[in-house]
């Protein structure tokens, strides 16, 4: 995707992608560069597939570096946020996107599999939105580059709101992301920093590829989707440029749901 320099909604900003490396993160980086923003590609284990989506972007004509942390660490965290003040000497937007899965029936679940996985989607997302709190706090409004002193956009799900059993310890950390994102854009909402969730639903991405790797499990996936289709990392990517450029300046506080109307409930379309 290239975007010409005067349509640009993200010129002059430094975006961070936590899980920039593949799937939906790697899909949000490129979307952001495309709309002129540098572009860290935070990766916590592939520094292979990281240093092919900043060698992508900058094919394309944009900038981008990546920086290794693990977000469920506070030293890597603090570590990471000093390195972006080093080079760029602030940071406009964050992308709260790192995520795993770690599934297995509720009954079987031991602590480390409950822990692990909220570690990563719930304390790394505390983590990073935290020290991007602090610094768009210190360095104050840029109006000349953006209506927001800072935007925040953390990556939630469906399950946010639809119940998953075999994952509840998934399902609990995104409905946790859901009261994390609305309190802190409350408390943050004076300082002019923006705080959203987007809630994809099935995205082509390796964390589910075991639902759709078969005809037949694709096609199981799609009773679940109305629209019909299984979404694409630049959908994702689309949503999250909008929500952290100036046209969606007075949005703060919501999740948008980027799901194929799965969260409409299909099953009930014939009555239940």
């Amino acid at each position: 995707m290239t975007t010409s320099a005067a349509s640009q909604r993200l010129q002059k900003q430094v975006a961070l992608v936590t899980g920039g490396s593949s799937g939906i993160g790697a899909g949000v980086a490129k979307a952001m560069a495309a709309e002129g923003a540098t572009v860290i590609v935070n990766y916590a284990h592939s520094a292979d597939e990281a240093e092919e989506v900043r060698q992508e972007i900058e094919k394309a004509g944009g900038k981008a570096i990546t920086i290794k942390a693990d977000v469920s660490k506070e030293d890597e965290v603090l570590a990471m946020f000093d390195q972006i003040r080093k080079e760029f000497g602030t940071l406009h937007i964050l992308v709260n996107n790192s995520g795993i899965q770690v599934d297995s029936p509720f009954l079987d679940m031991t602590l480390e599999q409950w822990q692990k996985v909220i570690d990563v989607n719930l304390t790394g997302q505390f983590l990073c939105a935290r020290e991007a709190a602090r610094e768009f706090v210190r360095r104050g409004p840029q109006p000349e580059i953006s209506k927001a002193t800072g935007k925040i956009i953390c990556m939630s799900s469906v399950h946010e709101v639809i119940p998953w059993a075999g994952h509840v310890n998934y399902a609990t950390s995104k409905g946790g992301i859901m009261q994390l994102m609305k309190s802190t854009a409350q408390e943050l909402a004076p300082h002019k920093i923006r705080v959203n969730s987007i809630g994809p639903g099935a995205i082509a991405t390796p964390i589910n590829l075991e639902a759709r790797d078969t005809p037949e499990e694709e096609k199981s996936l799609l009773t679940l989707i109305p629209y019909g289709r299984i979404g694409e990392p630049a959908d994702i990517g689309s949503v999250a440029v909008w929500l952290a450029s100036d046209e969606s300046d007075y949005v703060t506080g919501i999740t948008l749901f980027a799901d194929g109307g799965m969260t409409l409930y299909p099953g009930f379309a014939d009555n239940g």
